[in-house]
């Protein structure tokens, strides 16, 4: 069974309940980049929800985190190979 990777406490450090597509790389710890997410918009396959105001997009931080939930994937370490 693949373990979750839980983004839960970006919510929790994140003054804001959105996340405007220019600052998705300070809120994910540069784990995302503006373009590739709006490249994924483009293609549908971005976070649902998103709030467009004006030219500027952006997002709610739970759809976000949930987004970024559901395309993360958990890397563990053998305990061998770390310790070699």
């Amino acid at each position: 069974m693949e373990k979750k990777v839980d983004f839960s406490l970006l919510a929790e450090t994140w003054p804001s309940p959105i996340v405007a597509r220019s600052e998705v790389a300070k809120f994910s710890g540069g784990l995302l980049n503006p373009r590739t997410m709006a490249n994924h918009d483009s293609d549908g396959t971005g976070p649902k929800n998103r709030i467009m105001h004006r030219r500027r997009v952006a997002y709610w931080v739970k759809d976000l985190i949930a987004w970024m939930e559901e395309h993360a994937s958990y890397i563990e370490i053998e305990e061998e190979v770390a310790n070699a």
